[in-house]
């Protein structure tokens, strides 16, 4: 079962404009480690490709966030797995694979996980209705490695590369990290914003996208 953030209904009309802003801990965010913050500054996001919220800030919010974060944010996606099957499996190896076709050209990312999301839930999800919610019908075209292999040949990869990639030990290295880190970083629900492995963006206390990229980028120069 996907358990997915409440999200402020203001973010839909954000404001870009920048602005100073307090921000508070256990309000605005919160600290979900005693660890020393990473030296890299880092944005994690935690999401699901079966999650409609998530699909919904990566169509609609994500392409507007990146470009205002500091330039020294590395950004990094990691896929959940609330409940482990096999087919989460497999959508995790897909986003694994997109990583190592992106590599760090993030847009190149963005595109390939935005496509994964369109096949995996329709195109009527990236608005936030839920694929399999009351009212809206939706038909799962991503059933097993078979058709993501089809939506990666788009992708001018062949069936052959994408086995490779997806049962690689990068990949399985990738998965061991994500199912560590979502225990270690408490994640209960997504899309779950880190920042720099130490501080949760608590989405639900944010107002509009200006606000969230304010903090993102306060926590990301924050020291322990």
């Amino acid at each position: 079962m996907i358990k997915k953030a409440a999200l402020a209904l203001t973010l839909a009309v954000a404001s870009m404009s920048s602005y100073a802003a307090t921000f508070y801990e256990g309000k605005h965010y919160t600290e979900i480690t005693d660890k020393a913050p990473s030296a890299q500054p880092k944005l994690t996001e935690f999401f699901s490709f079966y999650c409609d919220n998530c699909y919904a800030f990566e169509a609609q919010y994500m392409p507007a966030i990146k470009p205002h974060l500091n330039k020294e944010i590395k950004f990094e996606s990691k896929h959940v797995e609330f409940q482990r099957n096999e087919m989460m499996t497999e959508m995790m190896r897909a986003l694994a694979v997109i990583h190592q076709l992106a590599g760090d050209d993030v847009n190149k990312m963005g595109e390939m996980t935005l496509a994964t999301f369109t096949a995996m839930q329709g195109s009527d999800a990236a608005a936030g209705h839920a694929a399999s919610g009351h009212g809206h019908n939706h038909e799962q075209h991503i059933t097993s490695r078979d058709d993501l292999k089809k939506l990666f040949s788009g992708f001018g990869v062949s069936a052959k590369q994408y086995d490779e990639m997806a049962d690689s030990k990068v990949t399985n290295e990738k998965i061991a990290l994500w199912r560590k880190q979502a225990q270690e970083f408490r994640i209960q629900s997504v899309p779950s914003f880190i920042v720099n492995d130490k501080y949760m963006v608590n989405l639900g206390q944010i107002r509009n996208l200006g606000e969230m990229i304010d903090l993102i980028n306060f926590l990301s120069t924050k020291k322990s």
